[in-house]
């Protein structure tokens, strides 16, 4: 089906405005058909016969129809315009909600200057096209129909001259149309690079500047910039023949009827007034047509956005919740790793991330993950709230597959902090209680005081009301990291998952954080991952990975003792201390 077309279900809430718009567009266009036909009656009827009676009702009358067409022009825009924001504004919103739904798979495969276009250029070229179809493309027809109608019966004679000449602007609006289709497809894709350049430039300015890539990155987006300007321009420079291709065709056809319309004047068949009204119409006829052919590649445009945004809506989220899946479970945090393999690529992998995961980790305790980058930490815990799936094996909680649990009541009950820390725009206070909305300012204080957050935010002239910069710039890189273990520390979750969340923090202060959450997570599961090994020589259980796989399990003693790979990590940190 036509990606354009399963977009239509937007239109259907504004289907009123959407029926009304081409009615008050057949109102401008009756009115506009009129106006050759009454210049004709002033010629013939009023200035040949000197005639100033005529000259005058006619011209009344002709102005009383120009203000009742550019009535219904404006009311049509009016129209127009209401279905088209309204569109735009629901098909955002659609587009939104649907990349909320988005596992981590998929959002691995959408980049995220991909889904910015998406939201934004592709749903304005599809809002563009709607809004030439209310108006231009409901008059264009109607004027090309009711202009050849009137053409014929005000001049029979010269009838043949547009329908000679309409086949051969027709043949050169499809073959227009066919090349410039995919061109535009092309110019998205490139707009889509030039995005993601400025995304992630704009996103790491800071580290741009302090390796001075200033250059390098100006070399980039001039690189993608030009190819998205080239691009643009090979469309542009197809779709430009049409309009030149058009006015040669209608020139011909003005030439075509003085030529044969004035041998019939001259020869008493015809009068003036029919030869002006006739050129009119011709013209009207052909421009028609040319507006037809604009609005049509407008629309193979959209239509290349239309098949985007579709792509969009479509998706079908790698991790969604089971018909029966269960809402109302109430966890212990008990977890269970049973033969877990795991793949970013699905089960035709050869080369997955996890294998053969087998551990468990009971409520009270705390499982500290420990290893080489890329050995596989964060795909771990990130299968625990089902962020992804696992691709063989299975995560029990309670007894309970996670993939029998419903996705939001999973979720409420995990506290994590992830990797990188990211924090949104607004005060510190809503940036803790970013879980917990309903949270009291009592429980944000504590939550803060556990993270060893509480210190630095009081220090700050507006305290808890304090604004923060863009993802936190006004903060360090410790103070960030503090503020999402507050966040997730606030949910007072069952299982909490700290992903190297104390990387920027002083040892000092990991320290204290380790004793608060000693007392909170009293009871619950905590899941430590952590580059400095002095973070997980106190944990419960730790666990080394290599490569994907655990090679050793056990306490800091008893890893010290059995396994090389922890020993090597441990000397090369605090075997000289």
């Amino acid at each position: 089906m036509n990606p354009t077309l399963k977009l239509i279900k937007f239109i259907k809430p504004y289907w009123h405005y959407a029926l009304i718009a081409p009615v008050l567009m057949l109102v401008e266009v009756a009115m506009d058909l009129m106006q050759p036909r009454m210049v004709a009656h002033i010629v013939d009827q009023g200035i040949a016969r000197l005639d100033l009676t005529v000259v005058f009702h006619t011209g009344l009358l002709m102005f009383g129809f120009a203000m009742i067409g550019a009535l219904g022009g404006m009311s049509n825009g009016i129209f127009a315009e209401m279905t088209v924001q309204g569109v735009g504004a629901d098909l955002r919103e659609a587009l939104f909600r649907k990349v909320q739904t988005f596992s981590f798979g998929n959002l691995d495969e959408f980049e995220t200057g991909q889904l910015i276009t998406r939201l934004t250029n592709d749903v304005t070229q599809v809002q563009e096209a709607l809004l030439l179809s209310l108006r231009v493309f409901v008059r264009a027809p109607l004027l090309l129909i009711g202009s050849l109608i009137m053409a014929v019966i005000t001049s029979p004679q010269l009838a043949f001259l547009p329908l000679l000449l309409m086949p051969v602007e027709l043949v050169a609006v499809i073959w227009i149309v066919k090349k410039a289709t995919p061109l535009y497809v092309i110019v998205q894709s490139k707009l889509d690079a030039l995005n993601q350049v400025m995304q992630e430039n704009l996103a790491g300015v800071r580290v741009v500047k302090a390796f001075v890539r200033a250059r390098h990155e100006e070399t980039r987006f001039e690189r993608a910039n030009t190819q998205l300007t080239d691009r643009a321009i090979h469309a542009a420079r197809v779709v430009a023949v049409m309009p030149a291709f058009m006015m040669l065709t209608m020139n011909c056809g003005i030439i075509g009827v003085l030529w044969f319309g004035g041998r019939n004047v001259v020869t008493g068949q015809m009068q003036l007034g029919q030869i002006i009204a006739f050129v009119n119409y011709l013209m009207i006829t052909l421009f028609s047509l040319m507006m037809v052919s604009q609005i049509t590649i407008q629309i193979a445009r959209a239509e290349a956005s239309a098949k985007r945004i579709q792509e969009v809506l479509a998706s079908v989220p790698k991790v969604r919740n089971r018909p029966d899946a269960l809402t109302n479970v109430v966890l212990q945090g008990r977890v269970s790793f049973e033969n877990v393999t795991f793949s970013y690529n699905g089960k035709d992998d050869r080369d997955p991330v996890l294998k053969g995961i087998n551990f468990s980790a009971e409520p009270g305790q705390t499982v500290a993950l420990l290893g080489t980058t890329g050995a596989g930490k964060s795909s771990l815990v990130h299968l625990i709230p089902r962020f992804y799936d696992a691709t063989s094996g299975r995560i029990i909680i309670d007894g309970h597959d996670v993939r029998d649990l419903d996705l939001t009541a999973l979720r409420r009950q995990i506290g994590i902090a992830l990797q990188e820390t990211i924090l949104f725009s607004g005060n510190i206070r809503d940036n803790i209680r970013y879980g917990r909305p309903d949270a009291s300012d009592e429980e944000v204080m504590a939550a803060a005081q556990a993270a060893q957050a509480h210190d630095f935010i009081s220090a700050m002239p507006a305290g808890y009301d304090t604004v923060l910069g863009q993802r936190g710039v006004n903060l360090s890189g410790g103070q960030k990291q503090r503020l999402a273990i507050a966040r997730a520390i606030l949910l007072k979750p069952v299982i909490l998952i700290l992903d190297d969340s104390t990387s920027a923090v002083d040892v000092e202060t990991e320290t204290k954080i380790q004793a608060a959450l000693e007392t909170i997570m009293h009871n619950r599961t905590n899941f430590v991952i952590a580059q400095r090994i002095s973070t997980v020589l106190n944990a419960d259980k730790i666990i080394v990975l290599d490569d994907g796989q655990i090679a050793a399990t056990g306490t800091h003693r008893e890893l010290l003792a059995s396994s090389p790979i922890y020993r090597e990590i441990y000397d090369s940190q605090l075997g000289g201390t």
